[in-house]
Parts: structure tokens; sequence; C-alpha cells
């Protein structure tokens, strides 16, 4: 890829970072203290569980390289805003939805370039072909973190300091950020159509069921220890991740990996229409229990 194609990727990845900072508030830090034991439940399964259920589906799978790539990058992700809007939809717990994106997000900021080499070093064929691709790898750990860190720290300062400010700035910074998303899945369908062709078979069932594996993940790992709206909550976080820092790390510091690259922005689009049926499946039970409820008292 171009390098000034690349240093405009890393760009767009440091300003996807700072709009999702500008969007925490003081109150989702606050939550974390009141609930550290479901914060913390919920984010060992998001942030360890998927990864290691991820590499346990490849190893099952055996995918090419550049899938199981993909796979990786998405599984180390941070959870996707769109999950608090699913959570909301869905009668879930909106609040530990916020925090367990929060999390995620700090998380990823301060070591995600290490989760995705780690995970990745652990199967032999992504080894390899990060090897093949000459991937500096000391270079990636620390531009990603730099890439990611300041801006992240930038936006939660000027999120606690100057709340007003950092509204008014996330009213632009994140539909830009949305349309930089857009923009980079609309060109990477159009320039790896063949690709998507060749791999589609083989892309489409993996990630239809890595993503259901990954909400199954979240609810069953819910029922052990939450109540059922934080159990709702768990299932749209573990399920639905930040795919759109996720592939701007494919373009951006990976090279442009077309298989790994066409398997998260495809993750990108299914998760939203998994997400959206899912939740108004939640919402209808929630109506039926209801009325069935009051039925009862009536």
């Amino acid at each position: 890829m171009d390098p000034f194609v690349q240093l405009m990727l890393s760009i767009s990845l440091g300003f996807t970072m700072l709009a999702v900072a500008l969007d925490l508030k003081p109150a989702d830090f606050a939550f974390v203290r009141t609930h550290p034991r479901s914060v913390l439940f919920g984010s060992v399964v998001q942030l360890l569980g998927l990864p290691a259920l991820t590499f346990a589906l490849i190893w099952i799978l055996s995918p090419p390289p550049g899938i199981a790539l993909g796979m990786l990058i998405i599984a180390s992700c941070p959870g996707g805003s769109v999950s608090n809007l699913l959570t909301r939809i869905g009668r879930g717990d909106t609040a530990y939805s916020v925090s367990l994106t929060m999390i995620s997000t700090v998380f990823a900021g301060l070591l995600l370039p290490f989760t995705i080499l780690f995970w990745t070093s652990l199967y032999r064929p992504t080894a390899d072909l990060l090897n093949e691709i000459e991937l500096d790898r000391v270079k990636f750990v620390i531009s990603t973190a730099v890439t990611l860190i300041l801006p992240l720290f930038a936006g939660v300062w000027v999120a606690h300091k100057y709340p007003v400010l950092a509204a008014k700035l996330n009213r632009v910074f994140l539909p830009t950020a949305i349309a930089i998303l857009v923009i980079l899945i609309v060109t990477g369908i159009l320039t790896n159509r063949a690709l998507i062709v060749d791999y589609a078979g083989t892309i489409f069932p993996i990630v239809i069921l890595h993503n259901g594996l990954a909400f199954l993940l979240g609810y069953t790992s819910g029922k052990f220890a939450l109540d059922a709206r934080k159990t709702r909550a768990l299932t749209f976080e573990v399920g639905i991740q930040n795919t759109g820092l996720g592939l701007i790390i494919v373009l951006a510091q990976f090279g442009g990996i077309g298989s790994a690259a066409v398997i998260v922005g495809t993750w990108s689009i299914w998760h939203i229409f998994a997400g959206f049926l899912l939740a108004n499946i939640f919402r209808f039970r929630e109506k039926k229990r209801l009325a069935a409820m009051i039925s009862s008292e009536g």
C-alpha cells in the first residue's frame, strides 16, 4: 500500500479513537466504581473470552491465514458503540453496556497491538503470514499504541474538563468517523470484488458462525453471573465489536491483506444486522414477560 495512504489511514485510526473517547462521560467511570464485580466479569468475558473462543474456532476450521488474521483482529478490538444502542432496544442495562464499552476501549488504547501479536503468534499460519509480509513487530506496537493512546487520553481529558466542548466536537467527529468507516467498506468492496467472489463461500459462513458464537458467549456467560438486563447487555458487548477500528488496522498496519480486510468488512455489516434482529427478539420476549406478569396479577 502506498505510504501516503497508510499515513492517512493511521490518522483516521487516531481520529476514530478520539471520536470514541470524546463520548466517554464521568458517569461511565462512576458505574465501574459502584458495580466493580459485574464490570470485571463482563470485561474478562469480552477481552479474554472472545479471543480465546476465536482462537479455538480457528483451530477447528483451519481457515486461510489471512482470514484467521482478520478473525483475531476482530476479537481483539474493543466493543462497538452500536452495542449501547442495541442494548437499549433489547431492554438491557444500558449503563452496564456503556461501562463495558468504555473499559474495552481504554484497554484497546493501551494493549491492542500486544493482544493482536499474542494471539496471531499462537497460530502458526498467521505467524508465518506476518513474517511473509515482513511486519516490523516493534514498529507496529509503537505506532499503533501511539496512534491509539494519544487521541484516547486527549479525548478523555477534554470530555472530563470541558464536557460542553466535548459534546459539540463529538457531534462533528462521530459522524465523520462513521463516514470514514463507510467509505472504507465501500472502497474495499469495489476494490476487492473478485476476492469477495472467490472467498464468499468461505467468508460468509465463518462470519455468521463466528458472530453467532460471540453473541452466545456473552449470553451464556451472563446467565451464570448476572441478572437478565445485564445479560442482554453483555450479549451485545461481546457480539458487537468496533470493526471500523479493526478495518483501519488491517489497512494501515498490515498492508491491506485482502482476505483479512474482507472478513473484517463483512463482519462490520453482518453484526449490525444480526444485532438488530437479536435486540428485537429480546424486546419482544421482555414485552411478553411483562404482559404475562400483569395478566397474572390481574
